[in-house]
């Protein structure tokens, strides 16, 4: 992570803090974007009205930020006139008036690492009290500080050998992060993961496939529980 430019620091001491408690209730904060669906109804609906048919043709740019990668698929947050966004993995923060950088955060992908049928690409973070949540191609969840971008935990949630890669954004609840997985094109078993938001220990994993033992693994064929081939 770069060195932090003088208005990073300005800004730490007037960043809030996002409890959960904003996030279940982000209808009541408009001007914010507080989740990847903006509330955790999931209707990507702004109910802002500045912006209206009559007056949407008139726009125009105020600043724009060139992302370093182009493959940038991310649903930006925002949180008290701060933009969050994120990159293959990479995350940046800016200030929402100016586009000046805040901070940047980078995480180089180990030699090797390939995604198999789909693209190098992140669709945002999530945000859960002082941190920002981060779900890396090669198979981590981070934690950055809210403020000055520092890491402040990182945990393994795959193996990339195997086909697996994370490109969604991650979910925040009551003390909880939540994270699927990618890599259905190349056979592997999908899972949902729940992290403690503070630590960044696993709580638990619920796998979207049935094995031996649970309901429903009687509807799949041989081993193909474990590639997702089709049931029967």
């Amino acid at each position: 992570m770069r060195a932090l430019p003088l208005i990073a620091l300005l800004c730490a001491a007037v960043c809030a803090q996002v409890p959960f408690a904003r996030i279940a209730g982000a209808d009541e904060e408009p001007g914010n974007w507080l989740t990847y669906f903006r509330n955790l109804q999931g209707q990507r609906y702004s109910p802002l009205t500045e912006i209206n048919t009559q007056n949407v043709a008139r726009l125009k740019v105020k600043w724009a930020y060139q992302y370093p990668d182009p493959r940038t698929e991310v649903s930006p947050l925002v949180v008290d006139g701060i933009i969050y966004i994120t990159g293959p993995n990479s995350a940046a923060s800016l200030d929402g008036r100016t586009g000046r950088t805040l901070w940047s955060w980078n995480r180089a992908l180990p030699p090797g690492c390939r995604s198999i049928l789909f693209g190098h690409t992140s669709r945002g973070p999530a945000v859960l009290d002082d941190k920002l949540f981060v779900a890396t191609l090669d198979g981590f969840l981070v934690a950055l500080d809210l403020r000055s971008g520092a890491e402040r935990w990182s945990t393994k949630v795959l193996d990339y050998k195997l086909g697996y890669s994370m490109t969604m954004a991650p979910l925040a609840i009551d003390g909880k992060i939540v994270v699927g997985v990618s890599g259905g094109e190349a056979g592997i078993r999908g899972f949902l993961d729940a992290y403690d938001a503070t630590t960044g220990k696993q709580a638990w994993r619920f796998w979207t496939i049935p094995g031996p033992g649970e309901p429903g693994h009687d509807t799949w064929q041989g081993d193909s529980w474990k590639t997702g081939g089709a049931p029967t």
